[in-house]
Order: structure tokens, then C-alpha cells, then sequence
């Protein structure tokens, strides 16, 4: 049965963000859409009803959602919810994906599995976006990958399927800086049927490199292929930061200079823990060079991971460099590799039930089939205060009166600190500049720590700047 809301059930306005394919930007609008309606005056919150993403957040009630979502919501002014992201794919190599429902783990599933529960699904994803309905005159929808995937049309939660269901009106976001904007853009319009045509009110196109002014034929064979007015070009703006859902965004990182590695895991979890690390290098092989501080980051499959360490000669280039001086940072399933072992007698996270760490801190680790995801506020063992969240699915047992890396507002203590080598349970405690800078032993630039919300107000104003104003106004901020 079709579960379609009437607008009696959806006060708010829903507007849809989707892509001609993935990495076009879909984020990048979304979240600048949020902040420019925000500063209208509206009230607008964001939705994503299915996230694959090992880049998460917690948000205050302990559920986890994809940090995009995250991200927007700060934008829009909001704490995080739910609701906001309803289903949370989080791959775990092996055993599929981790399928997170309303915040919380549900199953593991393959994707034949995870299809076989559309149904179930697709009823929870209406509920969350008809609570948040509620509350908000504007609902921005991201999208994911390309809105014309026609082999995953019957089961589509995410895109034009979703639109549909909602009436939502949407815009199509193009990506020129890779090429074949025109393809992408008249090949999407001429795959989609006439009842999605009509969702589809505009285009723009993203990440424009040069002066605009020459792609004004562009946009005009553009518009008389589609028969769709182009919302705007917009400029590629270096420079300009958002959290990332997906670890291939790294790989467009320019190349860093210092002496500071993070290795790149296969199942790399939470990379946003280093965005004040810009001139960091990111390494999947044993470099040159001597580093004054290697920082091993989350992962959502531990044992996988140690075991890709081991056979990249990364362990082995790990040990050399802290018995040469680095300091060695494990945070969360990093902290865990830090140890003697990892066990999975329970098979949480993999077929192979234990494997050897790298053996640098007195600790062993269960892997357990109950997550933990809670926000806390930490302080250092030198007084520097932090907010922080756990996402972890492992309890770390260590022998021995250790120092903590941080007491924890309850009395517990988190982590521990040997001489050079570091491990915590706490993602974001990074992102806090003085204990970046106490693990560094010296001080960021300024630069590194432009905040979060400057960052949204630079994509409010890129956005002002560059979208068709009347075409906006008309086709998507109407009640019609």
C-alpha cells in the first residue's frame, strides 16, 4: 500500500536535494539551503531517510545518525535528532552493513536482506519525516548517489521514490568540475518519468571554475534540452569545509606537509575527529621519514583493520616510529588496536574471533554486541575541559593503575597515557584546539580552527550570492 501524506498530515514545506550522481555536492546545497532559510527567518530542519556512512554523530537522547545530517541540523540551529536520519547504513567489511533504525543498531544485514525489509522500512522512514513535519515550515531532503538509479527504482527510499511519496519539490544538483555536465544533466532529465519530470522543478550546476559569464550559452542549451529553468552556477569555493559522510573524500585532500600521519583505514570511522589537522598526511603505506605524532582513527570493523595494519607493514613501521620518538594516538577502534588483543567471541564485527594488537598498551578488548553511543563531558588529567561522544561497540579492559587520557563527569576515566602512546574511547576530543595542541606540544595557526558555523554562514552567502532568486522563490518557497 502507497504511503502518501496528505497536506493536512505535512504542514512543512519539503524541498529535495538530488544528484546526478554521488559527490556532485548534494551536501554541500543542502546544508547551505538550511543555513539561507534559517537566516530568512524560517523555521527548517534536515532529513536524509537512508545514510550509508561510517561518519557518524550522537545526538542527545544516545541515538547515532550520519554526521551530514549532523552537520545541517547545527546549521539550521538545531541539536541533532532521529528523526533527521531515520536508517544509518554503516558497512562492517564481511557481515555487510550495520543497519542503525531511529538511532539505534537493528540487524546486520546484506543488501539482498536489507531489500527483503522495504516495507518495514519505508514505514519508518514516513513516521520519522511526519514528526519532524510537524514542527518545521521546511523540510531540506538529501538525496543519495544518482536520483536515476532504474535498477533500484522498486525499492527506493531515499530519492525520487521518497520525493514522491512527499510531493516534494525538488532540484537536481550537477557537478561540472568532472566534466559531461551536459550528459549528466539532459541524460538525467530524459531517463525520468513524467510524474518525476514534474518533481524536478530545476537544476544547478556546481563547482564552476572560472569565469561564469562564459557558460551563459550553457545554461541556455541546458535549460532548452530540459525545459527546466537553471537554478544558478555556482562557484568552486576552496577552502570552504563541511563533515563528510564518505571516507573518498579524503582523497581530495591536497597533499599534507607536516609531521603528522593518520593512517587511513580501510573502515575508517569518524575522520571528522582531525578537521583541525589540515597539514596532516594521510597514509595507507609505510612512508619516509621520521612523524612526531601518527594518530590511528576509528573503525567500524577493528579486527579487519589490525589484520590490513599487519599485512601492510603498517605495524611493523607503527612500532619503528614510536620507539624512534612519535607519539602514537589510538582513538576508538585505533585505542583497541593499541593493546595485546582484540576478541570477538560474540561475531559483532567479524568470522574471526581474535586477533593480536599492536601491543603497546597493557589492555584487552571484547568486542560486544551492545553499542555504546553517549555524549560526555571530559577533562584532562591537566584541567582542559571538552565535550566528546562514544561510539563503540567494545569494552577495554587495562591492567595496571594507568593514567587516564580524561576523567569523565560521572567519576569514570576514559583512555589511558603511557609516555607517548595515547588511546580514548572519545571522538570530538579533537576537535577541542587545546588538546589537539597538548598532544602536539605546540600550538595550531589560526587558521585551523575557523568554526563550524563560520563555515555555514560562508555557504549561506555562496548560495545567496549564486542562486536565481525569483526562480527560488517561486518554485520552492510558495505553498503551491
Amino acid at each position: 500500500m502507497e504511503c502518501i501524506l496528505t497536506p493536512r498530515d505535512m504542514p512543512a514545506i519539503p524541498i529535495f536535494i538530488g544528484g546526478t550522481g554521488s559527490s556532485v555536492g548534494k551536501s554541500w546545497v543542502a546544508t547551505a539551503m538550511c543555513r539561507h532559510l534559517v537566516r530568512l527567518g524560517h523555521r527548517v530542519a534536515p532529513f536524509k531517510a537512508q545514510n550509508m556512512s561510517n561518519n557518524s554523530a550522537v545526538c542527545p537522547d544516545g541515538g547515532e545518525i550520519g554526521r551530514a545530517q549532523a552537520a545541517q541540523a547545527e546549521a539550521c540551529g538545531l541539536e541533532p535528532h532521529t528523526d533527521m536520519n531515520p536508517i544509518l547504513l554503516k558497512p562492517t567489511g564481511l557481515l555487510g552493513s550495520q543497519v542503525v533504525l531511529n538511532g539505534r543498531v537493528w540487524k546486520n544485514l546484506s543488501a539482498r536482506e536489507y531489500y527483503g525489509h522495504f516495507d518495514h522500512l519505508l514505514k519508518e522512514v514516513m513516521a520519522g519525516y511526519a514528526r519532524l513535519a510537524e514542527k518545521f515550515d521546511f523540510i531540506v531532503i538529501e538525496g543519495a548517489g544518482s536520483i536515476t538509479e532504474l535498477n533500484l527504482k522498486h525499492h527506493d527510499l531515499v530519492n525520487l521514490g521518497l520525493a514522491q511519496r512527499l510531493r516534494a519539490r525538488s532540484i537536481l544538483v550537477a557537478d561540472i568540475d568532472r566534466g559531461g555536465v551536459f550528459a549528466s544533466v539532459v541524460g538525467t532529465f530524459q531517463l525520468l518519468e513524467p510524474e518525476e519530470s514534474a518533481l524536478v522543478r530545476s537544476f544547478l550546476v556546481n563547482r564552476f571554475r572560472g569565469d561564469r559569464s562564459l557558460f551563459q550559452d550553457g545554461v541556455k542549451i541546458l535549460e532548452e534540452k530540459t525545459r527546466k529553468p537553471c537554478l544558478g552556477v555556482f562557484p568552486h569555493v576552496p577552502g570552504l569545509e563541511l563533515d563528510a559522510e564518505d571516507s573518498l573524500n579524503l582523497d581530495d585532500r591536497p597533499a599534507g606537509q607536516g609531521r603528522i600521519a593518520i593512517v587511513k583505514l580501510p573502515h575508517v570511522s569518524n575522520f571528522t575527529d582531525f578537521r583541525l589537522l589540515p597539514e596532516a598526511v594521510y597514509v595507507t603505506s609505510p612512508p619516509a621519514g621520521q612523524f612526531d605524532v601518527i594518530f590511528l582513527p576509528g573503525t567500524k570493523s577493528t579486527i579487519s583493520d589490525m589484520i590490513w595494519l599487519r599485512e601492510s607493514g603498517l605495524e611493523q613501521w607503527l612500532l619503528a616510529q614510536s620507539k624512534r620518538g612519535a607519539r602514537i594516538v589510538g582513538v576508538c577502534g585505533g585505542y583497541q588496536m593499541l593493546g595485546e588483543e582484540i576478541t570477538d567471541p560474540d561475531g559483532v564485527e567479524s568470522p574471526v574471533r581474535s586477533v593480536r594488537g599492536l601491543g603497546l598498551i597493557p589492555a584487552h578488548t571484547r568486542l560486544m554486541p551492545e553499542k555504546v553511543t553517549r555524549r560526555v563531558a571530559a577533562t584532562t588529567p591537566s584541567g582542559i575541559a571538552f565535550s566528546a561522544y562514544e561510539i563503540h561497540m567494545g569494552v577495554t579492559t587495562l591492567r595496571g593503575a594507568l593514567r587516564p587520557f580524561a576523567l569523565l563527569e560521572d567519576g569514570a576515566s576514559d583512555g589511558v597515557r603511557i609516555e607517548n602512546i595515547v588511546g580514548t574511547y572519545l571522538h570530538g576530543a579533537l576537535e577541542n584546539r587545546e588538546v589537539v595542541e597538548e598532544l602536539l606540544g605546540y600550538r595550531l595557526t589560526d587558521s585551523a580552527d575557523i568554526s563550524k558555523h563560520a563555515h555555514y554562514n560562508r555557504l549561506a552567502d555562496w548560495f545567496a550570492e549564486n542562486v536565481h532568486h525569483p526562480v527560488f522563490a517561486e518554485e520552492y518557497l510558495t505553498k503551491n
